[in-house]
Parts: structure tokens; sequence; C-alpha cells
């Protein structure tokens, strides 16, 4: 196993995190501009849109950042626990990166001309015009590119190692990978079958029912293309930061494999308002939905007993006495411990929207978007930020000096503070009713539109204090990849305990686990999507297209 990532693997993640951060940095303005229009007190200028703000924030943010980000990560992570990139997989990865960064300025210039204001989940009938499609797809094939020069260098590493468990970071960006492929899939289908044609004029209408179910075959099992990074963070590197050992090899793998499994055949707790699907298939997919809890509370219990161990090691007694030897000092671990702190009402949050009934009470209110931000916009990225503080100067042969780990931590904090203003926010007026995606102005003559104001308010101060957090993530990026003391920055690889039991190879059989992913996504979708092609409305074409 590699102590360092090749200097030229540790270009072509770079270049991945750099593209990363730049969305984060648009996505972010336009995120303030979004929670300031909401407050009511506050126009845009230029005659833009809400709703293109609205729509910049959520690709750039949702796609772009966590997509660049996670390949370059993972990137690295492959070529550190397995080796060094052959070339033809570099120059794969490359290509991949190359074929992503022109399909994100293909959008991004459709979004900016207001040529594509269809929001995050671009629902059809909103149309955007095709050069947006056309980028969302060469962003799909771009990964794919990358992710396949992740799976070349994985097989390469079996074959020169039989009968041997891959490195487990190796193992989970595999895992995260193929997820990503086959979630892809869903979106690949009705991009390039329904909504590219139907913009070029190609055919007049389109399937709304089987593209939405298209998207959210795609869009569940994205959170978990989020989550399953940071997991791999918390399982393997925090264990070495914090000076522990990993608790479990072969739970950490079930884990991920039911990640793989559970995530993706459970589309329809998207769609349980939604007409046109029977109610026996959604029940289905929201049981199959629960079972994702299995593999969140084994890395719960897996996480805790690691900081326990360690802890006691250091001679901490009674029931939470580990819980003050942990490095609090250390960004590294701090700001991935508030990530993962933020998963426990993030979780719960998640269960409600998943439950038929508590779903009815909250569907299609802020509240989903205020769930939203604690997953994705707290543990993931606050988890990603942690990453990067540690990853960016190795990559860069720089160091993480006492002042910008320091300021990382306050980082974090306000992060959080600000999060939890807003979010909390956004969950309370859910509550009360206020609609998804809806500024101030389109409340129209709602009548409990005065109520909503004070957590309108409360929003956009949440909002700015977040923005400040961006400025503050930008330049502690900026210094770690360009201005930080020369010097070797670890890349940390936790070790598995010695009383761990031995990782029986079963896990790394992809022929079981595939055939039962396929099995399950065959069970969950064909019945309800061949009803939805036979009953579909005349002149609708779904995928008939000539």
């Amino acid at each position: 196993m590699m102590t360092k990532v090749d200097r030229r693997d540790g270009r072509l993640a770079l270049a991945h995190l750099y593209a990363a951060f730049i969305a984060l940095a648009l996505g972010g303005l336009a995120g303030l501009l979004q929670v300031l229009v909401r407050s009511g007190s506050f126009t845009l200028p230029a005659n833009i849109g809400y709703y293109q703000v609205l729509t910049v924030h959520g690709v750039l943010l949702g796609l772009v950042l966590t997509t660049f980000f996670i390949l370059g990560f993972q990137h690295a992570a492959i070529s550190r626990t397995s080796g060094t990139y052959r070339s033809g997989s570099r120059k794969a990865g490359w290509i991949g990166f190359w074929v992503m960064l022109v399909g994100t300025a293909m959008a991004a210039v459709m979004i900016l001309l207001n040529e594509a204001t269809v929001l995050y989940t671009f629902y059809a009938p909103l149309q955007a015009h095709w050069i947006f499609y056309l980028g969302l797809t060469f962003v799909v094939v771009g990964s794919w590119i990358g992710g396949g020069a992740m799976i070349a260098e994985y097989i390469h590493w079996r074959k020169k190692h039989p009968g041997q468990p891959s490195p487990l970071l190796t193992f989970m960006a595999i895992i995260n990978t193929v997820l990503w492929i086959v979630a892809t899939l869903g979106v690949a289908g009705t991009v390039l079958f329904q909504l590219l044609p139907w913009s070029l004029g190609l055919v007049s209408e389109v399937d709304v029912l089987i593209s939405r179910t298209l998207f959210w075959y795609f869009g569940h099992p994205l959170v978990y293309f989020w989550l399953l990074p940071a997991y791999m963070a918390w399982y393997v590197i925090i264990p070495k930061i914090i000076g522990g050992k990993i608790f479990s090899d072969s739970l950490a793998r079930l884990s991920f494999i039911l990640f793989l499994l559970f995530s993706i055949p459970v589309g329809f707790h998207h769609q349980l308002v939604e007409p046109g699907i029977d109610a026996t298939w959604k029940f289905l997919q929201v049981v199959l939905t629960f079972m994702v809890v299995i593999p969140s509370l084994m890395t719960a219990f897996s996480l805790f007993a690691t900081f326990e161990m360690y802890g006691r090691s250091k001679g901490a007694t009674g029931l939470f006495g580990w819980f003050k030897k942990l490095p609090w000092g250390d960004a590294r671990f701090t700001v991935p411990f508030i990530g993962m702190a933020a998963f426990i009402p993030a979780g719960a949050g998640g269960l409600i929207n998943a439950s038929n009934q508590m779903n009815q009470v909250v569907h299609n209110t802020i509240w989903v978007t205020g769930h939203f931000h604690l997953t994705l916009a707290t543990s993931v990225v606050l988890t990603f930020f942690g990453i990067a503080y540690w990853l960016v100067p190795h990559l860069t042969g720089r160091v993480l000096t006492k002042k910008m780990n320091k300021l990382a931590i306050i980082q974090a904090v306000v992060w959080a503070a600000g999060m939890s203003i807003m979010s909390g926010a956004m969950h309370a007026v859910g509550l009360l009713g206020a609609p998804r995606r809806s500024s101030f102005s389109t409340y129209g003559d709602a009548p409990q539109a005065l109520d909503w104001i004070p957590y309108q308010v409360a929003q956009a101060v949440g909002g700015t204090i977040l923005f400040l957090g961006i400025i503050l993530i930008l330049y502690i990026f900026t210094n770690l990849a360009f201005f930080a003391p020369k010097g070797e920055e670890e890349f940390p690889i936790g070790e598995t305990a010695d009383e761990a039991e031995k990782t029986p190879m079963v896990l790394e059989n992809w022929k079981i686990w595939l055939t039962v992913l396929a099995a399950l996504i065959l069970i969950a979708y064909t019945i309800p999507f061949a009803d939805m092609i036979q009953n579909a409305p005349p002149g609708s074409n779904g995928f008939k297209l000539w």
C-alpha cells in the first residue's frame, strides 16, 4: 500500500477539487441571493429571476460540487490504497474530467441565459434548451468514464492479489461508483429518450410520470452517492486521525453492500402523492427504504465503538468518559464529527419523509428543503471540508498549519450555527404549510403567509451566516492549495483492530451482490413501469420516439 498519492494521480484528483470549490463559490452566492429574496426585503437586480437563481444553486451544489469532489477524492483514495494508476486509467480519468467540465459549462451557460430555469429536478413539463440536457448527458457520461478508470484499477489489483480482500477504502469507492453508474441509468434514460428529443422538437410531448419515475430512480440513490464518501472518511480515516483502529473491516464492507442494495429500488417514496402508481408498489418501496436504517445503525455502532475503544485505551472511565479524550482541537476530526452529529436529526427527518402517513404533512413544503440541507449541506459537506483539510495539502505538497486548523474549526462552528438557524426555520415553517421553492412574492393570497414572515427572515439570517462560512472555506482551500508552507501532510488510513474477525471473501463476490441488486430493481420497478407505459396518455410517447 502506498503512503502517498502519486503526483500524476494527485493532479487528476486536484483538478476535480478545483472544479468542486468553484461550484461551491458560485452556488453559494446563488443560495445567499435566494434566502434574501425569500425574506421579502430584497429584489434581484438586472431582471434575474428567483427560479433562475434557485436552479443555479441546486444544480451547482447538488450535482456539480458533489460529483467533482467525490470523483476527485475517490481517485486519490484508490491511488493511495491500491497503488499508482496505470497510464490508461489515468488518461481515462482525465477524459472523464474534461467531458464533465464541458457538460457543466454547457448546462451553466443555459441556466445563466435563462434558457434552463427548470430547477434542480428539471421536471417536465418545465422545458430547458436542448444544450442544457446535452450538457447534463456529458456530465453523466464523463463520470462513467472516470468511474470506469477506478473499476479498472480495482480489477487490476484483484488479479494481482487473488484470494485477498481489497483495501477497504478502495472497496468502498468501488461500491459507490457502482451505485452511481446503476442509478444514473435512470436519469440518462429520461434525458436521452424523452427530454432531449422533446426539447429538439422530435416529439411533441413526454410522459411526465415516466420522466419523474426515472428521475427518482436516480434521485434517491444520489443521496447515498453523496453520503458514502462521508462514510468512507468516518469508517477508515477518522480512526487513524484520532489514533484508534477500525472496529471491524467486515462490518464496514457489509454496511456498504447493504447501502448499495437498498438505496436504488426505493424512488417511489418520493412519489407517494403521485397518481398512476399502485399503492402496493409504493408500500413495497417504502419498506425497502426503511431497510436502509440497518446499515445506518451499523455505521453509528461501529463509529462510536471505535471512539470508545480509543478513549478507554487512553484511560477513560465511566459511561461517557471517552468523549473527553477525543482530539477536539484537530479540525480533521472535529469538522467531520459535527457532520456526524447533524446526521442524527437529518436521519430522523428522512424517516418522516419516507413514511406514507407523515409524508402527507410535509410533502412539497419547505420542510423537505430543510431536511436536504441537514443531510447534504451539513453532514456531507462538512465531512467533505474535513477531508479537504488534509487531502489538499497532501496533494499539493503543503501542510495544514495551526492557524488554518484553528480557522477550520471556526468555519465549522459558523457553518453549524448558520445551518441550525436556516434549516430549523425551514423545518418549522414547513410544518405550518409554507411551500417548497417559493419566494415571498409568489405566496399570493395565502392567508397564513404573514405568519411565515419571521421564519423567512430567520432563513435569511442563517443563510447569510452560511455564506460567511463559504468565504472562510474558500480562503482555507486557497491557502492549502497555493500558499501554505511546503511539507508532507499525511493521507490517513486506519488499521483494523487486532480483535476483529477476518474479512470473508464472500463480501467481494460481485456475482452475488449484483444479482441481488438486479433482482430488487426488477421486482420494485418492472410491473409498475409496464403499467405506466401501457396506460400512458395518448400522444405522450413515453419512450416511443418514432
